[in-house]
């Protein structure tokens, strides 16, 4: 990557410096140069020459200045010619490619220690001081996005969402796995949740009608803290795992908005069999056909109203109180009444739940 940075501004210098200027790397081979037909050349030059004279030195008819570390200098400029003009312009180019070296590997350190923070795969210890070194802001609000594609056609899902997301000091786009993409936002102190859903459906729908790829994407809650990016990421993925289980038709699960589905995720599968075992008579649940399950979900829907119910079933009120009657009969739960319904309605998540066996994270 650096031969391609070195090579952009030696092209961009080549036409001000009348002079051929290039770079070496730490073997003396010219990596970049102003005369392409050079490059893959090797400068007979010493390691010596390099260490003794970090100021720079002149050998033949070319003047070098190494730039890096003092101690062992990564890269050498060199310039035609041997004289002061050719000493400055060596120290020019050393200084504008050693700018933008570093600018670079800030920005590439930066993605990785923002991966390595949110996969927990950096001592609490050592972020700050890490933090520190790349001069990143740690005490701002970020919130993590996780976008899974579901499916795609023959497009980098990583490259479209680079460019919805190009201020690269603030967000960071992380490529977590093959079907995973982690989006670290920098956001507002006072954002809502909506707010980050709105910008997740922004993200779906543009992966949805121009690029012709599904996704999903999972919200953690807002983070004042760096520390605090692991756990809104660990947020996102609990949210797009609870929502496959519970919410299948969602495209936009945030993990503040779970309810009770995340109390059910993270039970033990021991205790919700015990809990369908104490509700239900053995095997009343499987009993419930389609047919009751879908008037159930409408009962529920229209908040226990069994005149709307029936309204929107297009069936007869009497017919509605009959099925209820058999659902009564079957379980033992009358979901007319609220303690019941509640019991009932839990009941069938954690039949979901234990159905799907979400991986859990």
């Amino acid at each position: 990557m650096s031969n391609r940075l070195f090579q952009g501004v030696v092209h961009q210098m080549k036409e001000t410096i009348d002079r051929t200027i290039g770079v070496l790397d730490d073997t003396f081979t010219v990596i970049s140069c102003s005369d392409l037909t050079r490059i893959g050349e090797t400068h007979d030059i010493n390691s010596s020459d390099v260490t003794n004279s970090y100021d720079g030195f002149v050998r033949g008819n070319i003047s070098y200045k190494p730039f890096g570390q003092p101690q062992h200098p990564e890269y050498i400029v060199f310039v035609e010619g041997a004289d002061l003009q050719a000493s400055r312009y060596a120290s020019i180019v050393a200084v504008a490619l050693s700018s933008i070296k570093q600018y670079y590997d800030e920005k590439y350190d930066r993605a990785n220690f923002i991966k390595n923070v949110i996969l927990d795969n950096i001592l609490p210890g050592d972020i700050y001081i890490k933090a520190r070194e790349l001069h990143f802001d740690s005490d701002i609000s970020r919130a993590v996005l996780l976008i899974r594609v579901v499916s795609k056609n023959d497009i980098s899902v990583y490259d479209v969402i680079q460019n919805l997301f190009p201020e690269k000091n603030k967000d960071f786009i992380i490529n977590v796995n093959e079907t995973d993409i982690a989006l670290v936002k920098d956001v507002k102190p006072e954002i809502e949740t909506k707010d980050l859903e709105n910008l997740a459906r922004s993200i779906v729908d543009t992966l949805s009608s121009e690029f012709y790829t599904y996704a999903v994407v999972g919200i953690g809650t807002c983070v004042n803290n760096i520390k605090d990016l692991a756990r809104s990421f660990k947020e996102a993925q609990v949210a797009l795992e609870v929502g496959k289980v519970f919410d299948t038709e969602k495209s936009i699960v945030s993990y503040d908005n779970l309810g009770i589905a995340r109390l059910i995720y993270q039970l033990p599968t021991t205790l919700c069999k015990t809990f369908l075992q104490e509700v239900f008579k053995k095997g009343s649940i499987e009993s419930l056909d389609q047919e009751t399950l879908f008037t159930i979900q409408r009962f529920f829907e229209n908040n226990l109203n069994v005149s709307e119910t029936s309204r929107k079933l297009f069936v007869h009120r009497n017919t509605l109180v009959y099925r209820l009657e058999k659902i009564r009969k079957l379980t033992g739960l009358d979901l007319r009444e609220f303690d019941h319904a509640i019991i009932f309605k839990i009941a069938l998540m954690v039949k979901k739940y234990l159905t799907a066996n979400p991986v859990k994270y």
